[in-house]
């Protein structure tokens, strides 16, 4: 299986790095040959996809935030970029159902589930928001009103218009980026809002009635405290949404606060590690299951789909420049960056592309690498990872492939089973130090991959 890290590889330190998808973009390279993509989807399940559709732009970067994202869009962009949302739907949707050799044809490929990101969705007009459900549904044949859709908000774009457009389309959940309800801390995290504002938005998306609010906090702010941390967690509970996800601020290279500040000592990881500590308990007390690390879930709310990318079998399809994709073996995308002019850069390239029958960048992921992708995105949820579906699907179990990385996550406390052996689950402790878990489970040539990366 490869060479294995060993128990000091593990670190203490809770915060390590935010673990949403691996292998990260930063270890994906050009592909050779870039394949095409009726070769890399021949064959591979097709009845229950995951749909994205990623639009990169916002009215303001936040100064946490490291994401694909353009500011701004002038002279028409926006248009244009649609456009080539267009093309490429229409060669992957081609792709998907080119039949295969001798076979008389196959089943048409069927969406479970689809989702906007960005970047920011609702950047977009109200009418810009209904051709890009067109795409989805007419071009890509997702039936929006018969599967869950999740769409990204934010206050500011959070307006009537664009909200009766996504609810009519058959979105269910909407999630807004609050981080949060004090003005000095939205100010500190470089992010122009007032707290008057965002109410007013979140009254909005209720009004509109789209079934599920999720709403996204911050902690690790400077100047955050534990009373101001409890301000914006009773602000968002006052608004009962059926979804709360509470995100430790990390500072990254080329973002704003990166310029600012310099958070990298242990103090700083005792402050999040109690602020984490202090928000899960506050939610648990308010009748909400904690789903993973970040995610929580009002009791009784309907789920939305895989819980935090958990999405270990089924592919995905993803459109747009800072989407990417999922077959069984490969994942791809197009290039990355962070910084603002190389953002730039590629999505003028992408609305210029009139070719979008392969694949250009990625990574394979099989074998070894995906026993670590199915090992990590299951144990990271609070349900735990049972172990016959990791045995049906590999062949063998969890702790012959990982006794080293398993061995030292139980010596830490992190890890529990249910005795019978059949469940592999994090102890609340473990479920803390999630963002330190998740990077022990990286190979060493996925490491190596993303070290050698030049940021840009």
């Amino acid at each position: 299986m490869g060479a294995r890290p060993n128990q000091s590889d593990v670190s203490a330190r809770p915060y390590q790095s935010y673990v949403y998808a691996y292998p990260h973009k930063t270890a994906y390279r050009p592909l050779p040959g870039r394949p095409a993509l009726r070769e890399l989807w021949r064959g591979e399940r097709k009845d229950a996809l995951s749909l994205y559709l990623h639009i990169p732009f916002c009215e303001v970067r936040c100064g946490f935030c490291n994401l694909f994202t353009r500011i701004g869009a002038p002279d028409g962009l926006t248009g244009r970029y649609l456009d080539a949302l267009d093309r490429q739907a229409t060669a992957v949707r081609d792709a998907l159902d080119e039949r295969e050799p001798g076979d008389g044809g196959t089943a048409p490929a069927r969406f479970a589930n689809a989702a906007f990101g960005g970047g920011t969705p609702t950047f977009l007009t109200a009418g810009e928001l209904s051709r890009l459900c067109d795409i989805a549904e007419k071009r890509m044949g997702a039936d929006l009103r018969t599967i869950p859709l999740s769409v990204e908000a934010s206050p500011a774009t959070a307006t009537a218009d664009r909200l009766a457009v996504l609810a009519e389309r058959g979105t269910t959940r909407l999630s807004i980026g609050v981080q949060s309800f004090v003005d000095e801390e939205a100010r500190a995290a470089v992010r122009p809002q007032r707290r008057a504002d965002v109410e007013t938005a979140l009254g909005r998306i209720r009004d509109a009635a789209i079934p599920v609010l999720n709403v996204d906090l911050i902690y690790g702010i400077d100047g955050q405290t534990p009373a101001t941390w409890r301000t914006s967690l009773d602000a968002a509970l006052a608004w009962r949404p059926e979804e709360l996800y509470l995100y430790p601020l990390y500072v990254r290279p080329l973002t704003g606060l990166a310029r600012r500040t310099a958070h990298t000592d242990r103090a700083w990881d005792e402050q999040r590690l109690a602020l984490y500590r202090q928000g899960r308990d506050h939610l648990l007390a308010h009748g909400y299951e904690q789903v993973s690390m970040r995610m929580f879930r009002r009791a009784g709310a309907p789920a939305q789909g895989p819980d935090d990318h958990a999405c270990q079998t089924d592919g995905m399809i993803g459109l747009g420049c800072g989407a990417r994709s999922y077959t069984s073996a490969l994942h791809y995308s197009f290039d990355y960056a962070v910084g603002m002019s190389e953002i730039r850069a590629i999505v003028d390239d992408y609305t210029a592309t009139g070719d979008f029958s392969r694949a250009v960048h990625g990574r394979r992921v099989d074998g070894d690498e995906a026993r670590r992708r199915h090992l990590l995105q299951s144990v990271l949820q609070a349900r735990g990872m049972p172990v016959a579906g990791y045995r049906d699907r590999f062949g063998t179990g969890p702790w012959d492939d990982f006794p080293g990385e398993l061995a030292a996550f139980a010596a830490r406390g992190w890890l529990e089973d249910d005795g019978a052996g059949d469940l592999l689950r994090l102890t609340p402790e473990g479920l803390a130090h999630s963002d330190a878990l998740g990077p022990a489970l990286f190979s060493p040539a996925v490491r190596a991959a993303m070290a050698a990366y030049a940021p840009k």
